[in-house]
């Protein structure tokens, strides 16, 4: 049992390292280690980075919703600069997946031109298109989730960062690898996904809806009497909306490069995060 816990946290501890820079440095990324086969178990604990990336980031927001002066515009500030901090702390990884599946993608139709131009680490045209709009559709549903109550904005950015997570793994269960094996970082996370890790994954996501379902159903019983069914029409569709665009994007790759790279689970996670958003706000 010990040892297991202990395999746990080093798997967690070594996906926070690649999938952020929250820093785990010096003694402890030495008791972490690393191998090929620690790195493909640890995509097991991809929606639990988005539990702690979710939780700062809605406890950023919140606490700016709570200082900034009453008014209009405190609802924009705030998502602007907890999407900001959001970007900070894991590095633009994600955002940059977004940008070379744009170009690649946008730049040519033929799949291994699309393949070349994604590899390029310089942004084109498409790149910046869709990483500037992508920022600016987040923060304006995140503004206005936070005009109609700062608790469904926190609600939504800390869901909205695990669910995002968890859909990318299903691409590498469904679809083969076809980036450059030599040169990508993520091919020893993306080789495989075994059962168990992806039913890890799914539970961490399923963890963090049960909490926020009890805590809404706790807290509105105190308040109001009432119980958590207000919460479960933006969640259905914050989830159906995020599955839609999960499986656009799957189809899409299957089409295009009759697999994925990296760069593609970098841009499922944005689009379905940004998606999980705007359906969320749709369903309240």
């Amino acid at each position: 049992m010990f040892n297991a816990v202990r395999q746990l946290c080093r798997h967690y501890l070594l996906a926070l390292q690649f999938f952020s820079r929250i820093p785990v440095t010096g003694g402890l990324a030495d008791w972490v280690g690393y191998s090929p086969a620690m790195l493909r178990a640890s995509a097991a604990h991809f929606p639990g980075v988005g539990w702690l990336v979710g939780a700062l980031v809605a406890a950023v927001t919140a606490l700016l919703l709570a200082g900034l002066p009453g008014g209009g515009f405190a609802p924009l500030v705030a998502a602007v600069w907890g999407t900001a901090f959001g970007v900070l702390i894991t590095g633009a990884f994600h955002e940059d997946g977004l940008a070379d599946v744009a170009d690649g993608l946008g730049g040519s139709p033929d799949r291994e031109r699309a393949l070349v131009i994604m590899k390029d680490s310089r942004v084109g045209a498409f790149g910046a298109i869709a990483i500037g709009l992508v920022l600016l559709a987040k923060v304006s549903v995140l503004a206005l989730l936070g005009s109609v109550s700062g608790a469904m904005l926190c609600t939504a950015l800390f869901l909205g960062h695990v669910v995002s997570r968890t859909w990318p793994l299903l691409l590498i269960r469904l679809m083969p690898h076809v980036g450059d094996a030599a040169g990508s970082k993520s091919k020893p996370l993306a080789d495989q996904i075994s059962g168990a890790s992806l039913f890890t994954a799914f539970l961490w996501c399923l963890m963090a809806l049960a909490l926020v379902v009890y805590v809404q159903s706790a807290t509105n019983w105190l308040v109001t009497g009432k119980g958590p069914l207000h919460l479960l029409p933006p969640l259905v569709t914050a989830l159906g909306a995020s599955a839609l665009v999960f499986l656009t994007m799957w189809r899409g790759f299957w089409r295009r490069l009759q697999g994925f790279t990296g760069d593609c689970l970098g841009a499922t996670q944005q689009l379905c995060e940004l998606a999980f958003y705007l359906g969320f706000a749709l369903g309240l």
